[in-house]
């Protein structure tokens, strides 16, 4: 079904041989120029020690990059709210939408969360391709990463010493009610989030399974995003779980979801696969807790040593990126669309070059008006 809304979500990635710097010009222009493709929100990711990603801040970014464009709904993918209170996100988003009302989407997400056990009754997760072909790979285990040390000292880094992080659907919860001017505390006093306080935002909860996050977006009645580019295993369960616990709200009366996708368009399949060539090794310095490596070129990427082990830890990703031309690209959206019931998409693309970015992002949109 093309001709529903699609998205932007950008890490603001480093180029191997570039600088932070130079990374936060190139999201700029392209968020310039991806509110003229057509393009209905532009999003930024939180990131942290990460050498190869430069958005660690979404509301910093999103407030340069409000100041650079005038149209396309700008947002978070997600603040992480393991590490912060519900009053310092209210608030910076508050300040955004003072100078730029009506534009901001507050996507909500949690961190440092472990995955949900399933219950001892549960039917074994689809695996497989879905009827209309999209593929749903072997679910991916972080558990290695859990004890690491370099996961450990990003979260001391992060949270005041002996901090508790709350209670994640409490969290969100204060979230709303700060938004909507009605906080009390469990004594009864009032809080009042100036600015913040009656912010024109959509609310949006980020999650990789049906577990807490798609409940909690559910039950509030908000809008949810599932991570199929995150975790392409667990999306239709996160979807469905959404789906279940929803209940209709001021804000909704129906479930409202986005999905999100890796993808790489040139003008033809072999160009977006050359263009594609770092991907693997990325994803892979991701997963070992190295922390994102800047984005090399694809003969840098074909240099770098690999093992069997390398592959099987980088497959669900590698084998779930959406690579080829225009058409072969939107095929597979449709696809993603159709198995989800997606009511928009969330494109991310990073290749090496600027330019091939830019490109890749308005191929896709050309290709996408000509489907409505």
């Amino acid at each position: 079904m093309s001709g529903i809304p699609l998205g932007v979500l950008d890490l603001v990635p480093i180029a191997s041989g570039s600088t932070a710097t130079e990374a936060l010009h190139r999201t700029i222009d392209l968020a310039r120029q991806a509110e003229t493709f057509g393009y209905a929100r532009y999003w930024f990711a939180e990131h942290h020690l990460n050498p190869g990603v430069a958005g660690t801040s979404p509301a910093v970014v999103l407030a340069l990059t409000a100041s650079a464009t005038t149209t396309i709904r700008i947002g978070s993918g997600a603040v992480q709210l393991g590490h912060r209170t519900a009053l310092s996100t209210v608030e910076e988003f508050g300040l955004i939408d003072a100078l730029h009302p009506g534009r901001l989407d507050l996507g909500l997400g949690r961190s440092a969360g472990r995955p949900p056990k399933p219950a001892p009754d549960a039917e074994p997760p689809f695996q497989g391709r879905t009827a209309n072909g999209l593929l749903i790979p072997s679910r991916f285990s972080f558990a290695h990463l859990l004890g690491h040390p370099r996961v450990a000292l990003q979260q001391r880094l992060l949270n005041l010493p002996g901090a508790t992080p709350q209670d994640y659907a409490e969290q969100v919860s204060d979230v709303l009610a700060l938004l909507r001017g009605e906080y009390r505390s469990p004594e009864g006093v009032e809080a009042h989030a100036v600015p913040g306080e009656g912010a024109d935002v959509q609310v949006w909860v980020l999650g990789s399974s049906g577990g807490v996050s798609a409940e909690t977006a559910g039950r509030n009645g908000l809008r949810f995003a599932a991570n199929y580019h995150v975790s392409p295993a667990s999306v239709l369960e996160a979807a469905e779980g959404y789906r279940a616990a929803f209940k209709p709200s001021d804000e909704l009366d129906r479930p409202y979801l986005t999905v999100s996708a890796d993808v790489v368009v040139a003008e033809d399949d072999d160009t977006a696969r050359e263009l594609a060539t770092g991907y693997a090794s990325w994803v892979r310095s991701i997963r070992t807790a190295e922390g994102a490596i800047p984005f090399p070129t694809p003969d840098e990427a074909r240099a770098l040593p690999w093992t069997d082990a390398d592959r099987e830890l980088v497959a669900d990703r590698v084998d779930t990126q959406f690579v080829g031309s225009a058409r072969t690209v939107a095929d597979d959206l449709d696809r993603l669309q159709e198995a989800t019931g997606a009511d928009e998409l969330l494109i991310t693309t990073i290749t090496h070059d600027h330019e091939d970015r830019v490109r890749s992002y308005r191929l896709l949109a050309e290709e996408w008006a000509r489907r409505t």
